[in-house]
C-alpha cells in the first residue's frame, strides 16, 4: 500500500475517533509505533490539529477543527461541483463568497490535468448567467448569521414612506433575479412581512431571542396556503400563452386550448393581488382579466396614471 492511501485511511480513521492512542493506529493498520508517530507528523504537517497528552494514559486527540478529511470525487462529480460554484458567480454579493471563490479555487487545483482541459473548455460552452447587479448588499451575512443564531435586530430600513426603523426576527434569506431577500417578523406588525436586503441601511442593534419562529423553508410551505382565496379567471391570446407560459409565475396555471389561446383559472392568495398585477399589465391586450374585480380595478387605476401623464392635445 502505498504511503499517501495510507496517510489517507489514517487520517479518516483518527477525525471519526477524535482521540485515540499510537496503539491503537499500530493495532488497526498493522504497523509499528514508531511508523504511527511518522505518521502522526505527516499529518500534522499537513495541517490536521493533533495534540499530544503526555503520562501513562497519554495519547492524540484531534482538535475541533472546521476542516473536514479529504473526499475522494469522480471527475464527472468534481466537474459537477465546480460548475455549481460557477452558477454563484454572476451574484454581487453572496454571504460567503470568500469562501466560494476559496473552495472553487482548491477543487481546480486538485484536479488532474485531463478534468482541468476539459473544465477550461466547458467554460467556453457552458454558463449559468443571471443579469449581475449593481446594488450592493453589505449586511447579507450580518442578517443571515442573525437568523441562524435565532436572534431580533431593529434595523434602519429604506421603505416606500422613507428610512424607517424595524424591530425584526429574521427568518433566513433568499435570492431572487439577483437580488436578496428576507422575510421576518415584524413585531409591530404582528406578521411576517418580506424585506429587500439591500434596503437595510444600518443594524441598530441585535438582541437575544427566546421565541420560536418558522425557519425560511417552514415559511417557503406556508406560503402555498391561501389565507384570502380568490379565483383568478384570465383569457390569453396566443402571444399570452406564450408570455406566461415564460414566466415561473404563471406557466403552472396556464391552460393551452387546441387553436393555440389558453386560460387561466384558479385559486390564489388574495394578497397576490398588487404582486400579479405588473405582470397582466405588462401583457396588456394579450390577457383579458374576467375574475377577480380587484385585479381589473388596479390595471384600470395604473392605467389612469400613466393616461394622466400623456394629456391629449387639443
Amino acid at each position: 500500500m502505498s504511503k499517501a492511501k495510507r496517510l489517507l485511511d489514517i487520517l479518516l480513521f483518527v477525525s471519526a475517533k477524535k482521540k485515540f492512542t499510537a496503539q491503537e493506529i499500530a493495532d488497526e493498520f498493522n504497523i509499528s509505533i514508531r511508523t504511527v508517530h511518522r505518521y502522526i507528523l505527516d499529518l500534522s504537517d499537513m495541517g490536521l490539529p493533533i495534540y499530544a497528552e503526555q503520562g501513562r494514559n497519554g495519547g492524540y486527540t484531534v482538535l475541533t477543527s472546521r476542516l473536514l478529511p479529504p473526499i475522494l470525487f469522480t471527475e464527472d462529480e468534481a466537474v459537477s461541483i465546480f460548475f455549481a460554484f460557477q452558477s454563484l458567480h454572476y451574484y454581487r454579493d453572496l454571504p460567503f463568497n470568500t469562501e466560494i471563490k476559496s473552495a472553487s479555487h482548491k477543487l481546480y487545483s486538485s484536479l488532474q490535468k485531463e478534468a482541468k482541459r476539459k473544465v477550461d473548455k466547458l467554460q467556453s460552452y457552458i454558463s449559468f448567467w443571471n443579469p449581475k447587479r449593481a446594488i450592493e448588499t453589505p449586511l447579507l451575512k450580518a442578517v443571515l448569521e442573525a437568523a441562524l443564531e435565532n436572534k431580533n435586530l431593529h434595523i434602519h430600513y429604506e421603505s416606500k414612506s422613507g428610512t424607517t426603523t424595524k424591530h425584526i426576527h429574521p427568518i433566513g434569506v433568499y435570492a431572487h433575479d439577483g437580488l436578496w431577500y428576507m422575510p421576518a417578523f415584524d413585531f409591530t406588525k404582528q406578521k411576517i412581512l418580506l424585506f429587500r436586503v439591500d434596503r437595510i441601511l444600518s443594524i441598530v442593534e441585535s438582541e437575544e431571542n427566546k421565541e420560536e419562529f418558522l425557519n425560511l423553508e417552514e415559511w417557503f410551505g406556508s406560503t402555498y396556503e391561501n389565507k384570502q382565496p380568490i379565483r383568478l379567471h384570465v383569457l390569453l391570446s396566443r402571444e399570452g400563452v406564450r408570455q406566461c407560459k415564460s414566466d415561473p409565475n404563471l406557466e403552472d396555471f396556464v391552460f393551452i386550448k387546441e387553436d393555440g389561446t389558453g386560460y387561466i383559472d384558479s385559486i390564489i392568495d388574495k394578497g397576490e393581488l398588487n404582486f400579479i398585477s405588473p405582470l397582466f399589465y405588462r401583457l396588456g391586450m394579450h390577457a383579458q382579466i374576467v375574475e377577480p374585480k380587484e385585479l381589473i380595478n388596479i390595471l384600470q387605476q395604473q392605467a389612469k396614471g400613466i393616461l394622466s401623464m400623456y394629456p391629449e392635445n387639443d
